[in-house]
């Protein structure tokens, strides 16, 4: 094994079986920002400002200090295991194998189901704009074409990315812009301060109902992690891609509702006491704004938005596939490579997300089927991401002297977030998410004994090596 700028003697060295390193820093926001959308509270504007009485741009606020618990984990782990896998190789080595597999069981959940809701997104919104074509076959066309990008490679895959993500943050300008020449000439609908303070009484407790849903706005970002083996230049970049992303996103996230919130046509109380409109009420905010030509470019672009976020999340998922392969935890027919693609697991990834959506676009009922449960998966591989900072650093005291703040206690109420958010999931979520939990176990237990030809849990990663790790 050729040994990367990530190999030393204060991490476990980068695997390369067969991955090509070609990402910089730009292709690796490129690849968080698709999977997390620019404009991702659009479709969820209403139900937070509902939820928090008009204090929708402190819960993004809010939302964004609480993932940044979840991305310095990740950056702190990246730099101790540089490879593929994300959260699965992270838990390998700060838990051991058996959690390790659990990690990337319950990530895998999350990485074929968000996926499959982009795609849904993008045939809904072009059903929206070609009715004559149902939203089942251009869920199917969108799936098939940006299968082929990822077939084709990393790198050109996120070169025509970074076209998309550039056509998104210029709609997003062109909605910014307008909200601005509006609000100078007529003023705001609500207060100035509203966003942050609410259009009726302040509450606390409703601001943090709402952020269990806004929390969701942002997963994606930990995809990056997974492109830690293809990335030139080192770990470290990873790292900050990770953080960077983050705070990018949320900034986006914090203007684009601030404005939708000051001329918002509609009270917060009204879209709590009518559910259905909620969901329209960032259009009808455009609306009533700008007019009908700025509601069709939103709509278009989250058309187009919605598959490339499901192309960088099939990304993700077939990388994470790769290294529970290549570690023996799945078919080893998955670790193959081809041109420094992992094409037959980018396949399978395909093929899942291509029933799971088909089958969402055909039901009435599907998008809230699928919606219900993608945060799930997620959320608990988050849980044991925190875990393994602890386990890594300070049980294992593999990185040195143990720094508190940054070793237990950042990542302790990183764990204590992602458990609130699952508690307040919906019951159907739940009961998914303990049947796919169910399932893994019982996969581990069948493995049990057979770990890496009887290695032990690390030693084939390098396990027993001193690991500082630190960010």
């Amino acid at each position: 094994m050729s040994h990367s700028a990530d190999a030393g003697p204060d991490r476990i060295p980068a695997r390369e079986d067969g991955l090509r390193r070609s990402l910089s820093f730009r292709d690796l926001v490129v690849y968080g920002l698709l999977f997390i959308a620019p404009m991702a509270p659009v479709g969820i504007f209403g139900t937070l400002d509902a939820k928090s009485n008009g204090a929708v741009a402190l819960v993004y606020v809010v939302a964004t200090v609480a993932m940044a618990f979840t991305a310095y984990s990740y950056a702190q782990m990246v730099k101790v295991a540089p490879q593929a896998g994300s959260v699965y190789a992270y838990a390998r080595v700060g838990l051991g194998q058996g959690p390790g597999f659990i990690a990337g069981w319950m990530a895998m959940l999350d990485y074929l189901l968000i996926p499959a809701v982009a795609y849904l997104f993008s045939g809904i919104a072009m059903n929206a704009l070609v009715p004559s074509v149902s939203q089942w076959v251009w869920t199917a066309v969108a799936v098939v074409v940006t299968t082929g990008l990822n077939l084709w490679g990393v790198r050109a895959a996120a070169r025509v990315g970074f076209a998309v993500l550039a056509l998104e943050i210029a709609v997003l300008l062109v909605f910014v812009v307008a909200a601005v020449v509006v609000l100078v000439q007529d003023g705001p609908v609500r207060g100035w301060l509203t966003p942050f303070s609410g259009d009726t009484a302040f509450s606390l407790s409703a601001v943090f109902a709402a952020v269990s849903v806004a929390v969701l706005s942002y997963l994606g970002f930990d995809a990056i992690a997974s492109f830690a083996e293809e990335v030139t230049g080192g770990s470290a970049k990873v790292a900050r891609a990770v953080l960077f992303c983050l705070v990018l996103a949320g900034t986006l996230f914090i203007a684009q509702t601030y404005l939708a919130a000051l001329l918002s046509p509609e009270s917060s109380a009204y879209l709590a006491e009518n559910p259905g409109r909620q969901g329209a009420a960032f259009y009808d905010t455009v609306d009533a704004a700008a007019g009908d030509w700025l509601h069709n470019l939103v709509a278009a672009s989250k058309a187009i938005g919605a598959a490339f976020a499901a192309l960088a999340g099939q990304a993700a998922a077939g990388r994470l596939l790769f290294a529970m392969a290549r570690d023996h935890r799945l078919p080893r027919a998955l670790a193959r490579t081809g041109g420094g693609v992992p094409r037959p697991a980018l396949t399978l990834a395909a093929v899942i997300t291509l029933v799971a959506a088909v089958w969402a676009a055909r039901r009435d009922d599907g998008l809230d089927k699928l919606t219900s449960v993608v945060d799930i998966g997620a959320l608990t591989a988050f849980t044991l991401l925190h875990a393994s900072v602890i386990g890594w650093f300070v049980v294992r005291r593999n990185g040195g002297p143990v720094v508190w703040w940054k070793h237990l206690l950042v990542p302790a109420l990183g764990a204590l977030i992602s458990l609130a958010v699952i508690y307040e999931a919906s019951t159907a979520a739940q009961v998914v998410g303990v049947g796919w939990l169910g399932v893994g176990l019982v996969v581990v237990a069948t493995q049990w004994g057979r770990r890496d030809g009887g290695r032990g849990p690390d030693r084939s990663d390098g396990g027993d090596r001193d690991v500082s790790g630190t960010v």
